[in-house]
């Protein structure tokens, strides 16, 4: 059975989905983009900005779901310009402990939604 976990910190669907759904011990979190729901803008000063608050939004979401960055298991970065991987690496990295960091891909598209720089999804798993 599944369960559907939003937050209202993160910003609201524009679309039929949810934030996250949990299925047994495992969450898979939606696409976050740099919305910032508090002050209702989206965020586009620049890669640093936007992908501090992609991982804001993806924050919000685990802790609604009880979980922490810790539980990540896998991560998806779709990110417009492949040349600004080094910065969002930098930004992703510093919410992960390097021994036990999640698997992950990073992939550059041609769009994302609202015109965006940068989407990341997760999956994350409760502890045994």
């Amino acid at each position: 059975m599944k369960k559907i976990i939003n937050s209202p910190a993160a910003p609201a669907p524009i679309g039929p989905y949810n934030h996250s759904v949990m299925v047994g011990d495992l969450l898979f979190i939606s696409g976050q983009i740099p919305f910032n729901q508090a002050k209702e803008i989206l965020i586009t000063s620049g890669i640093e900005d936007e992908t501090k608050q992609v991982m804001t939004n993806l924050e919000a979401i685990l802790n609604e779901a009880g979980m922490t960055f810790e539980n990540v298991v896998k991560s998806t970065i779709f990110l417009i310009n492949m040349d600004n991987f080094s910065t969002i690496n930098e930004i992703y990295g510093q919410h992960f402990n390097k021994e036990t960091a999640p698997a992950r891909e990073c992939v550059q598209v041609a769009k994302l939604p609202r015109n965006v720089n940068i989407e990341i999804s997760m999956i994350a798993a409760k502890k045994g």
